[in-house]
């Protein structure tokens, strides 16, 4: 055999381990994922009955127990603004029995002095759902567009009042966020606290307040009966449904965009296997055409983010909310 030949074979041969090893890898990788839980699994919800978060909840929970073959049991554990569902899922046992509904809170609740818990002591496994707020104003406001209403908080700073949700919630938050990003006070438009985004659309009708900034989804009804209209929507992606609001992103200087979101995740120290298994599962159903009705019906857009983007948007949002937490004077 020529020394060529054998030069030859033998790349051939370390080829082809490389590439047997790969596969071996790969396959042990996914090995690590087929993780199945063998007995009911508790699926913490940190706030009530009958809102997003927890419709969001039941509706996974009920396509995990088809797939898994377990019962998910949806507890909703509520009280301290989120703390106390928070807290419970984070400190419960990381056997794969406990998971739950981890939402933007997480990265404001310490922030403000509510609690110590952060982003750090739990396990990210899928983001589920996503929401931005809107701009809305009365549909006979003064106000055509964004650059004009920031114009008038600009030369009139505190004249004009908002609401969306209770001081230090994450719909004041985003209006907060975009005054600064664009030059602006954080209260060059005040806010005005509301027990949610129910009760503040009503005090924006009622003529209570000038603006409104809760998710561009609660408000599109009222939108589109033509009692209000939507100046600007605080993404960098339209919303299916309502295509024609203006995008932040696009119209502002500061291309300034924030989301609320909903994550499922587990305890601190969820062993890497299932979380894996929690993922893909979470995917599958994410995907079926029954999640997709679920959405639809919801007037909200289907969304995921595997485990590892999850963990960089809770890293990131938390940076992004504590900073506008701190200029608006509530950092604890």
């Amino acid at each position: 055999m020529t020394s060529t030949n054998s030069t030859a074979i033998m790349t051939i041969s370390l080829a082809l381990w490389a590439s047997l090893a790969a596969t071996s890898a790969s396959a042990d990788n996914t090995e690590t994922c087929h993780w199945q839980p063998e007995r009911a699994v508790t699926f913490i919800v940190p706030w009530g009955t009958g809102g997003g978060t927890d419709a969001n909840a039941r509706r996974l929970a009920s396509l995990l127990e088809e797939q898994m073959g377990v019962p998910f049991n949806v507890v909703n554990r509520t009280g301290g603004n989120g703390v106390v569902g928070h807290t419970s899922l984070a400190r419960g046992r990381p056997d794969g029995y406990t998971i739950g509904a981890a939402t933007v809170e997480i990265d404001t609740m310490h922030w403000l002095g509510l609690t110590p818990l952060t982003y750090q002591d739990i396990t990210p496994i899928a983001l589920i759902n996503r929401s931005s707020p809107g701009v809305v104003v009365q549909n006979n406001s003064p106000y055509e567009t964004l650059e004009a209403l920031l114009d008038e908080a600009r030369q009139n700073p505190g004249e004009l009042t908002a609401s969306g949700t209770a001081q230090g919630g994450i719909w004041h938050l985003a209006l907060a966020g975009m005054l600064k990003a664009e030059g602006l006070a954080p209260d060059a438009i005040r806010w005005i606290p509301s027990q949610g985004a129910g009760p503040a659309l009503k005090e924006l009708m009622a003529g209570g307040v000038d603006v409104a900034t809760p998710s561009l989804s609660e408000a599109r009804n009222l939108i589109e009966q033509g009692e209000l209209k939507a100046l600007g929507y605080m993404s960098d992606t339209p919303m299916e449904q309502m295509p024609e609001v203006p995008l932040t992103a696009d119209t502002l200087e500061s291309g300034w965009t924030l989301s609320a979101f909903v994550t499922v995740s587990g305890p601190d120290g969820l062993p890497d296997e299932i979380a894996c298994a929690y993922e893909q599962a979470i995917e599958t159903a994410i995907n079926s055409e029954a999640w997709a009705e679920f959405k639809r019906s919801s007037g909200t857009q289907v969304v995921f983010e595997n485990r590892h983007e999850t963990a960089q948007l809770l890293a990131e949002a938390d940076r992004q909310l504590g900073e506008v937490v701190e200029a608006i004077g509530l950092a604890k």
